[in-house]
């Protein structure tokens, strides 16, 4: 913040404070019941928890682990490390572990063959293949432990505080957990990184050595707006599903963890997306550049007055219909003295409903006010002493 105390202006930027009355009228929809252990729905946006159950709790990731690994294959392909059809080979560690012969998801690759990265990516993603998986790992790492090694040092690049990795395929380990708030997480930065690579979660099939197999998530076939993200299933970890879907301008993200069969986790996705869709909405409700206080006074500047912005857009997730019951609160310095920077933060401003505070973000100088002559800030010190004196 600027110098000296702080003053609170609040006025509604746009409509109305909240009553016990109007907040009656808007009640935050309940959540449906869910066939799981754990689940969470937020917006990919803006990141806000929309509804929630045990979504810290730590359980088995089975498969969903292998989002982390093709999450590692495509921040190195950014980085210039890694290309699509860099060649892969696959050893007979990956063949045995994950491959044909087991009783797990595979790719059916060949031992001591090479296949590129974006096979085995594809293979990862909708064939939930643990020989791919393997594969990939040791390539990119030399073996299996040092990149489970890699795939935790993102987990905590990406706040999954309740996620620990021991393979890069999700096959049962003794202490390998995550949590159903992590993996959200991950399938937002996931979605994030690039628009491409994100779109392999929404293919519905790959053939490798002849054997084509489908997608094994079911709502990519009975919701046009699903377009990924991955299954899992142990004994230990249940049928477990993250999922993201698109409608207008809206992108949520899902994950349900312990449901009862594939057909269960399927439905159960469908209604938690249907009841996101249904009773929330995702707006901008400032842009970039907006001024959210004009004319705020200026001491000792060559310009006697500023406008105070903020520099990104605020976009908000909210209950239908509650945009009228935003509150927004400015807090500007009392003195603002120059020189000021452009982009300098000189107050905040706070959005909130039913008194709970949304967003708290900078207000910042619209633009550069440099210092005035000796002068002219003599005169400003003199009016500044008769106004403390007077107050």
């Amino acid at each position: 913040m600027h110098r000296k105390s702080l003053v609170r202006q609040t006025f509604l930027l746009l409509l109305v404070i909240l009553s016990t009355n109007t907040a009656a009228q808007n009640p935050v929809p309940i959540a449906p019941d869910l066939d799981g252990t754990a689940w969470i729905l937020i917006d990919a946006t803006t990141g806000f928890v929309i509804a929630e159950n045990n979504a810290d709790e730590p359980l088995p990731p089975a498969s969903l682990a292998k989002m982390m690994t093709t999450y590692i294959a495509v921040k190195q392909i950014k980085q210039g490390t890694l290309s699509d059809y860099e060649e892969v080979f696959v050893s007979d560690n990956a063949w045995e572990k994950g491959g044909a012969k087991t009783d797990g998801s595979t790719m059916f690759l060949s031992p001591r063959t090479t296949v590129p990265v974006i096979d085995l990516m594809r293979g990862i993603i909708i064939q939930s293949g643990n020989d791919a998986a393997i594969a990939l790992a040791e390539h990119i790492s030399g073996s299996e432990d040092e990149f489970s090694n890699l795939m935790n040092d993102y987990a905590v690049e990406l706040g999954m505080n309740k996620t620990f990795y021991y393979n890069s395929t999700g096959l049962p380990a003794e202490g390998m957990v995550s949590s159903a708030r992590d993996q959200a997480k991950l399938a937002k930065a996931i979605i994030e990184i690039d628009p491409d690579y994100y779109a392999l979660y929404s293919e519905k099939y790959f053939q490798h050595n002849d054997i084509n197999q489908p997608n094994r998530n079911r709502l990519l076939w009975r919701d046009s707006s699903v377009d990924g993200l991955k299954t899992g299933y142990t004994k230990a970890a249940g049928y477990c599903l993250v999922a993201s879907a698109r409608r207008k301008d809206m992108r949520l993200i899902s994950v349900l963890l312990g449901s009862s069969s594939a057909e269960s986790r399927a439905r159960q996705t469908q209604k938690l997306l249907s009841f996101g869709f249904r009773h929330f909405d995702t707006k901008k409700i400032y842009s970039q550049g907006d001024i959210l206080k004009d004319n705020a006074k200026v001491w000792f500047g060559v310009d006697d007055f500023l406008n105070l912005t903020i520099a990104e857009d605020i976009v908000l997730t909210l209950p239908r219909r509650s945009e009228k019951n935003l509150v927004a609160n400015i807090i500007v310095d009392q003195k603002l003295e120059a020189p000021i920077n452009a982009g300098e933060e000189l107050g905040r401003l706070q959005v909130s409903l039913a008194e709970n505070i949304l967003i708290d973000v900078p207000l910042v100088a619209e633009k550069e006010i440099l210092e005035s002559g000796l002068f002219s800030q003599f005169y400003d010190w003199i009016v500044l002493f008769f106004t403390d004196l007077m107050s």
